[in-house]
């Protein structure tokens, strides 16, 4: 029992194939506070770049309201439209800001796996654990370290802006858009700042959860790599009937081989030559130890000859199958051939 809770730990870093399948589903790291930022952001820009023309018809037609409040037949269908032609850039800075930043983190995924109703989140004891469970906590304290934050900074912008603020009671009420406009913007300017803060501590903190969610047991990697590149065992297995079947087959080209050169005991190639074919002697087979013997066994009963030569040999080895010999070995291999030509054997070619 104590071997299974071992190699059930997700104590190993996701692998590229599991992070893929996250993915694929709608799990991606998304910073809450990094959207707020740039939603945020967004909005300030717009009120910044309308301040000289669209925020002054904003402020005249409130003037104009507040001036007007107390006399009869005040129309107000007529501002209305005035404001939304004001405050409708200001809403939809806000939500281009807002998927900017989602596509930005999601690297532009568009899945719709997250909408997909599903039974789990229909269960009650999931969602009691959720909010008393450690996430839950987390995101309470997150809440009051964020109210404190951002509490603490807004006090600190509007201070020099607090004696005007207290005489707004006692100010014409056609004044009081444009004695607001200045704290408000000092308001948004410190909310900019701490935005920012939290957004880049939110990000780290965010992909560390994500990996760490991520995690995968020793066993579930097993599990990928059988699933992606197959069972290790049957991989081996069919490595170990190839390279037999190759090795019948280089064997069979050793009885119509021309010559063999040896080591003599370690290293052994069979050499095939036929000018009518080839330019030069090609490799038809080769071996060391075990499979070098085997080699010499198969030349010695066809009566191929076997020529030691150890320099030769090493060199020859290095070539790959059906490789004819470099420029460098032809004189050491023609010496080879033409002696073996003076015993009275022919090259013969190999299918």
């Amino acid at each position: 029992m104590a071997e299974e809770s071992a190699t059930g730990d997700k104590t190993e870093a996701a692998t590229a194939r599991h992070i893929q399948q996250a993915r694929a589903a709608g799990n991606v790291p998304v910073s809450r506070e990094a959207t707020v930022f740039a939603s945020l952001t967004a909005v300030v820009l717009v009120l910044a770049y309308q301040s000289q023309s669209g925020l002054r018809d904003l402020l005249l037609n409130l003037r104009l309201l507040l001036a007007q409040s107390h006399g009869p037949g005040v129309g107000v269908e007529s501002i209305v439209p005035r404001v939304l032609s004001v405050v409708t850039p200001v809403l939809a800075a806000a939500v281009v800001g807002a998927a900017a930043a989602v596509l930005l983190q999601t690297g532009f995924l568009l899945s719709g796996s997250p909408l997909q109703p599903r039974a789990s989140r229909l269960n009650p004891f999931a969602g009691v654990k959720r909010v008393f469970g450690w996430h839950g906590l987390e995101e309470l304290l997150r809440s009051v370290g964020k109210l404190g934050i951002f509490g603490a900074a807004i006090w600190v912008a509007i201070q020099d802006d607090l004696p005007e603020l207290m005489l707004l009671p006692r100010e014409d009420p056609g004044r009081l858009p444009s004695v607001v406009i200045r704290p408000v913007f000092h308001i948004l300017l410190a909310s900019v700042l701490c935005q920012a803060a939290l957004a880049v501590l939110d990000v780290a903190w965010v992909r560390f959860r994500y990996a760490r969610d991520l995690r995968m047991s020793r066993q579930d990697i097993r599990d990928e790599l059988k699933d992606t590149e197959g069972n290790p065992h049957t991989k081996a297995r069919i490595r170990r009937i190839r390279v037999i079947r190759a090795r019948r087959r280089m064997m069979a080209k050793v009885p119509r081989a021309t010559v063999v050169v040896t080591n003599p005991t370690h290293y052994a190639v069979a050499l095939a030559y036929d000018r009518a074919v080839n330019p030069a002697p090609r490799v038809v087979a080769k071996g060391v130890d075990a499979v070098a013997l085997r080699i010499r066994e198969v030349a010695e009963a066809a009566h191929v000859p076997v020529v030691s030569n150890p320099p030769l040999a090493r060199a020859l080895y290095h070539l790959d199958l059906d490789a004819e010999i470099p420029a460098e070995h032809y004189k050491a291999v023609a010496e080879i051939i033409a002696y073996v030509w003076r015993l009275g054997r022919s090259a013969r070619p190999v299918s």
